[in-house]
């Protein structure tokens, strides 16, 4: 069983409690046994069913809801979704992501038009800001958006687009040129099926899920699919990542937890020279760092969840620390339950060997941890300045 003593924490109440109970049985009920063969069909799947048990409900606030994006709930549901299967995880995390922009900064015709569908199963949304020579850096994107009468007409490519090839709906960030650099970007709705998209190529990665490059050829939009003003779309892009950024660092939690689990069996079941696994110093020395790992990120993911949620209007450091430490730290878990485990630990399909393949990711989307390390920097820098 996972460690769950961490839900007693303060910063959670008692409906982030109960909410966990619900996930954690669903998951166990319906996460066992995920295709991964055609990952496509699977996230379709995936999406649909998030939608239908009404867990796709958190990735954003709907026309009229009173509340905001809770983050404790979405790294909750991360890290348990994360703890049964990697592919689940994504196809919700994307919808968040994907809606994010919408669900904070869209107009109520945009948000009406698409949320009901993102927070259901019935649309799949991506988020395309990265290209292939601005994946960190933001202000440097070309892809350009020219403002032809009551539309806008983009042209350029994005590159490494999670749910490029089967989203319905992309929010895409491109270069309007109110002013130089970040400044002068903006962020637009872009429907799936619009003939000025093409996805140009389909990206495999270790850990597959759909992943694409996009070409935008005199692809036309209406002016109201401008979300928020011209010149916003910098804004627009970091203020959701702050929110989603801490979810990564989740993520990572939930898979740092199933490693631990699988290499307390090991040492439980597997004998060595006589004697359990678990016997050997050495082994119990693993299994005690790991431990620490998974609760120092754990400490670091909720405190900026809970810290966003009470009001805060940035949470940037807290969040790049979160993901920085907790993506990092899964990774050293992650290489010790491979350790453990020997031979079965790069054995193809085994629990572990996909954790391995699963987590090295999250140290480069939305930030890569060197990234992470100057945002944490600057902050500093700039609060000893004031």
């Amino acid at each position: 069983m996972p460690d769950k003593s961490f839900l007693t924490w303060p910063f959670f109440e008692p409906r982030h409690r109960a909410y966990a109970e619900k996930l954690e049985a669903w998951a166990s009920a319906n996460l066992t046994a995920v295709d991964h063969h055609d990952v496509d069909a699977a996230c379709r799947a995936l999406v649909a069913q998030l939608g239908d048990a009404g867990f796709l409900m958190h990735t954003a606030p709907g026309e009229g809801d009173a509340e905001k994006i809770d983050v404790r709930t979405l790294a909750l549901t991360r890290e348990t979704l994360a703890r049964h299967s990697g592919l689940a995880d994504f196809a919700f995390a994307m919808q968040g992501l994907g809606a994010g922009p919408i669900s904070l900064f869209g107009t109520s015709a945009q948000r009406a038009a698409w949320l009901p569908k993102t927070r259901t199963g019935k649309a799949i949304a991506a988020f395309a800001l990265s290209e292939a020579a601005s994946g960190s850096d933001v202000a440097n994107i070309t892809t350009s958006a020219r403002k032809d009468g009551d539309s806008y007409i983009l042209d350029g490519e994005k590159y490494w687009i999670s749910n490029g090839g089967i989203a319905d709906i992309y929010v895409v960030f491109a270069r309007t040129g109110e002013a130089p650099g970040a400044r002068g970007l903006s962020a637009f709705i872009v429907d799936g099926a619009n003939p000025g998209l093409t996805i140009t190529e389909r990206i495999e990665v270790i850990a597959p899920h759909p992943l694409a490059r996009l070409t935008f050829k005199n692809l036309r939009v209406s002016a109201d699919a401008l979300i928020g003003k011209a010149g916003d779309g910098f804004k627009i892009a970091m203020a959701t990542l702050d929110v989603f950024r801490t979810t990564v660092g989740a993520a990572a939690l939930g898979f740092a937890r199933r490693a631990l689990d699988e290499s307390l069996k090991r040492a439980a079941t597997r004998n060595l020279f006589g004697a359990p696994l678990g016997d050997l110093q050495m082994v119990q020395g693993h299994l005690a760092y790991m431990a620490l790992d998974i609760d120092a990120a754990a400490l670091l993911v909720y405190r900026a969840a809970w810290t966003k949620d009470q009001g805060a209007a940035r949470v940037t450091r807290e969040a790049a620390m979160a993901k920085l430490y907790a993506t990092e730290a899964a990774q050293r878990v992650i290489d010790q339950a491979v350790q453990i485990h020997g031979g079965d630990g790069v054995r193809s399909g085994h629990p572990v060997e996909t954790l391995y393949r699963e987590i090295r990711a999250l140290r480069i989307y939305e930030g890569a941890s060197d990234v992470q390390k100057v945002v944490i920097a600057r902050s500093l820098l700039s609060s000893a300045e004031r």
